[in-house]
């Protein structure tokens, strides 16, 4: 069998921002609205997303995984444009993305995200939900949601126990066949901020630990990260990248994205990561090529 490949992209924030209406503009929102106009507009960049997506497609890839934030506010003119993008950058058969928490990020628009994006949600059995499951060539692609509306100046995920109980079932199924399990998930298993932390990530750690997966990956935290979990059978990679639309700034590196070669060796698995990023001129390159199992 041919090796599968798996791009992950995560946190495009899909810039422009379109002009918000005044009634929206309360609570969180105005914050939001102030650090954009301030601050985030200057490296959330259309034509860095435009160029990281079309050297994602000369990849080629068997699937594209997008781990959620794809608009800013939850403003209703953010979802439409952000769902035509989304079909730019594949269709649904061949993409899956989840939400992250600029999505949900206010209660108005809570369900605006599944509406927008159901048919790059829905699960192999057609169900909008979490955690789905979707099968493509030899891996089982596990989505899940830490996506809640919170507070102003947090930036927190939860799982909830109804979504962890029904994740494990589905491991449990998995653990069963013979697939490359890999885990969608916005926020990372480990913050050191805990304004930005996966509230209930001891929880889904004890899962791990018990079922295993085979790769996790996630977004959030805007930079390249690599995070090793214990599983059952060893340690499980966890990865992160920075967001796909961002200039470099500050303590957060320039726009990329992973790509994975996964297949079988002999009774385990194979995978192995090229990270390719934003370069000069708007140029992409690799930055970096490792074996993780």
């Amino acid at each position: 069998m041919a090796p599968f490949t798996l791009a992950h992209l995560s946190d495009p924030h899909l810039p422009p921002l379109p002009k918000p209406r005044l009634i929206e503009l309360a609570g969180k929102r105005a914050l939001g609205y102030v650090n954009w106009t301030r601050n985030r507009h200057k490296y959330q960049r259309r034509e860095v997303l435009d160029a990281l997506v079309t050297d994602v497609q000369a990849q080629a890839p068997d699937h594209i995984a997008v781990t959620g934030d794809l608009v800013n506010l939850a403003l209703e003119a953010e979802f439409a444009p952000a769902r035509a993008w989304l079909d730019g950058v594949g269709p649904p058969d061949r993409v899956t993305t989840i939400p992250g928490n600029h999505d949900a990020y206010v209660r108005s628009t809570y369900h605006r995200f599944g509406e927008t994006f159901a048919p790059y949600l829905a699960g192999d059995d057609g169900s909008i939900g979490f955690p789905s499951v979707r099968r493509r060539g030899p891996l089982a692609l596990i989505s899940l949601s830490t996506a809640v509306p919170t507070l102003p100046l947090m930036a927190t995920g939860t799982l909830g126990r109804d979504q962890l109980a029904a994740l494990e079932q589905v491991l449990e199924r998995l653990a069963t066949e013979d697939v490359f399990r890999v885990l969608l998930v916005h926020h990372p298993l480990k913050s050191n901020a805990r304004q930005k932390r996966m509230t209930d990530s001891a929880d889904l750690q004890a899962l791990l630990k018990r079922h295993g997966v085979e790769l996790i990956l996630h977004g959030h935290d805007h930079i390249h990260s690599t995070m090793w979990f214990e599983g059952p059978n060893g340690k499980i990679p966890a990865l992160g990248v920075p967001s796909a639309s961002a200039l470099a700034h500050g303590r957060y590196p320039a726009a990329a994205y992973n790509l994975f070669t996964i297949e079988k060796d002999n009774a385990g698995w194979r995978c192995e990561q090229t990270v390719r990023g934003l370069a000069a001129g708007f140029q992409i390159q690799q930055i970096k090529h490792a074996r993780l199992v």
